[in-house]
């Protein structure tokens, strides 16, 4: 029989098909093995670890290209960048990176490399980005300082960059290392450290403070030295949550100059004491006097850098780039569940503090804002047209944090920003009618509305006040009688006031107000003050049909303009307002509105409203990204909640 005929049967048919099935499928286990051996040796997409360098007089990038040609003759690749070429964002793409970094004059990281610094110092401090950000990378650093300067500033920069990375959720597999380029041990500490950087390379798995010289010189300033927050931990016992002061405050102290550290200033009382002060200044905040904060919002520096504004951009127009985010009071009469501060700043029921005079408020603020766009200089992405443009602010935010309406003097800052054609955004948190009753034109007056119930107000707000039910009613009832755009703001917190549509509804006709934003709860991380979780949030989606629900409820009166899904938040406005034949007018045309100020007469808020970009419109294909920008997505590692307990 032939062998044609022979494969022609049905067992020969069969037995090749099988023969045929078990080679494929070899091959395909064979091909999936070497490409998981291959992502678990190789996770990152970028080619190669990194060796990054802060430098500003030569000195790190010289031990950078030292520790590179090291490692290049140890056969192990690296790549070489200057941090002040290098995009912060992307770290959370990397798998290692080996840091030498310079400290300048006064602790601070030289000019040029300042925005990576800050970059970490924020994200470390926004609990936003979690601890697990930068979970898939580890990491060493070494310092390059000089004692001279005194031991604060020595090695400052190294010190923060590797406390800031271990919050971040990086592993250190090398001490934190520092050397002293003015006491003769710079090149004989670097070389131990390089030492430990090859053992570890070569397998010999994450270095500990052992006996063979390094790490054994802690005083001295070589490897293996204890992070800032080890060595600040008498100052860290004192920075505790507001809530807590009580019995855990420092003792009653005198202090170099005949000031009681007890929160009094020569016998007044100051709203912002030492262990509020620190807390604050951790997180960020530029202290304006006494009672008064400033702080770098992120989407200024995202517009900064072309990569779009925030939702007031979206909604109204500001240019976020332009937008200096300030309170002239710190102090707030609530203790909010979501509040972003975990309860840092101070609380009362009335003015009791020393007070600041509002000109000075004003230039202080202006000051330290532009200061703080300056150091954006030669960050990817900043154009020269950009910078000059954020060195003139345009709108003001008086929203950061606290009450700002408190403050006795708010008429008289707000004139003073006008003057300066800047616009205002305040935000109350509806516990002081009178004061809403007594407040001149703002470019555009929000009232926090977190709850639509009594006691689900009193649950998430936790008023000081026992009659903050009145107070609110009163504050919203106050709106109607104010001429210029109005806005209620409602944030969702899921499990607590999702359900409230047909309550929230029956809240409009109090206030009438123009506008009402919802907008999703920000997760700011655990705390003894919060119970919320991440469970809490809801998604867009969730936000959305909750905004429709409550149009729907309306019966036309305010429907669904705008969204910002980046933000999670989406816009109702007033259909016989701001719909012009089958077209949205939420823009605000902000130099009609200083004309108007100026002008003296009565307006309201139709005169100086402007058309909405198509982009920006609800169900729009951008979602409320501006196409102008450029949309940058960020790796994210976050650890959903059925992970946790495992």
């Amino acid at each position: 029989m032939s062998i044609s005929t022979s494969l022609s049967s049905v067992p020969a048919r069969l037995t090749l098909l099988a023969l045929f099935s078990a080679t494929t499928f070899y091959c395909l286990y064979k091909s999936r093995r070497l490409r998981h051996l291959k992502h678990k040796l190789y996770p990152n997409p970028n080619p190669n670890p990194k060796i990054l360098f802060i430098s500003e007089t030569g000195t790190a990038k010289s031990l950078a290209r030292r520790l590179h040609s090291l490692l290049a003759s140890n056969a192990v690749a690296f790549d070489v960048v200057d941090c002040q070429h290098y995009e912060p964002e992307d770290l959370p793409k990397e798998t290692l990176i080996l840091l030498v970094a310079s400290t300048w004059q006064d602790g601070t990281p030289p000019a040029a490399s300042r925005f990576f610094a800050s970059w970490l110092t924020d994200a470390a401090a926004d609990f936003r980005a979690g601890s697990l950000l930068l979970s898939r990378c580890r990491f060493s650093v070494f310092g390059v300082g000089s004692r001279a300067y005194g031991d604060d500033a020595f090695n400052a920069v190294a010190r923060a960059l590797a406390e800031n990375l271990r919050a971040l959720g990086a592993a250190e597999v090398v001490p934190l290392c520092v050397g002293d380029v003015d006491g003769g041990d710079l090149n004989a500490v670097f070389d131990r450290w390089c030492a430990k950087v090859v053992e570890f390379l070569k397998g010999g798995g994450i270095a500990e403070d052992d006996d063979d010289g390094v790490g054994d010189d802690v005083a001295a300033g070589e490897c293996g030295v204890v992070s800032s927050s080890d060595e600040d931990s008498d100052v860290e016992s004192e920075i505790v949550d507001l809530e807590d002061i009580a019995g855990k405050a420092p003792s009653r102290k005198w202090v170099a100059n005949g000031e009681e550290s007890n929160g009094k200033l020569n016998g007044k009382k100051e709203m912002v004491t030492p262990v509020i002060r620190a807390n604050l200044l951790k997180q960020g905040y530029k202290i304006i006097g006494s009672h008064s904060g400033v702080k770098l919002c992120r989407w200024t520096k995202a517009q900064l850098r072309g990569r779009g504004g925030c939702y007031k951009h979206s909604f109204y127009g500001i240019e976020s780039h332009r937008c200096m985010e300030a309170t002239p009071s710190l102090a707030c009469a609530n203790k909010c569940v979501f509040c972003w501060r975990h309860h840092t700043n101070p609380v009362g029921k009335s003015w009791q503090w020393e007070m600041d005079d509002p000109i000075e408020i004003v230039n202080t603020a202006i000051d330290l804002h532009t200061n703080m766009i300056k150091q954006m200089k030669g960050v990817p992405g900043v154009t020269l047209e950009r910078l000059n443009e954020g060195l003139s602010p345009r709108h003001c935010a008086l929203s950061l944090v606290g009450e700002p309406i408190m403050y006795p003097e708010i008429n008289a800052l707000v004139d003073e920003l006008h003057k300066r054609r800047i616009s205002t955004f305040l935000v109350t948190n509806a516990q002081f009618p009178e004061k809403i009753k007594l407040l001149k034109p703002i470019t555009q007056l929000y009232v926090s509305v977190d709850a639509a119930t009594k006691d689900s107000l009193k649950a998430i707000d936790r008023p000081l006040f026992g009659d903050f039910w009145e107070r609110f009613i009163d504050s919203l009832t106050a709106l109607k009688q104010k001429h210029q755009r109005t806005v209620y703001r409602l944030t969702l917190v899921k499990g607590w006031n999702t359900e409230d549509v047909d309550a929230y509804s029956k809240l409009f006709s109090l206030g009438e107000p123009d506008f009402v934003e919802i907008k999703g709860v920000t997760y700011c991380g655990s705390s003894t003050t919060s119970k919320l979780t991440m469970e809490n949030v809801p998604w867009h989606t969730d936000v959305k049909a909750f905004s429709e629900a409550l149009a729907l409820k309306s019966q036309g009166e305010y429907e669904v303009a705008c969204e910002h899904e980046h933000s999670c938040c989406v816009l109702l406005a007033k259909t016989n307002k701001f719909k012009i034949d089958g077209q949205w007018y939420t823009w605000i045309d902000y130099e009609k509105f200083h004309d108007l100020v100026a002008s003296g007469r009565t307006f309201d808020s139709r005169d100086y409203m402007s058309v909405t970009p198509s982009w920006a419109v609800y169900g729009s294909e951008e979602s409320g990204f501006d196409p102008g920008q450029l949309r940058y997505r960020k790796e994210r590692h976050h650890k959903s909640s059925r992970n946790q307990s495992g």
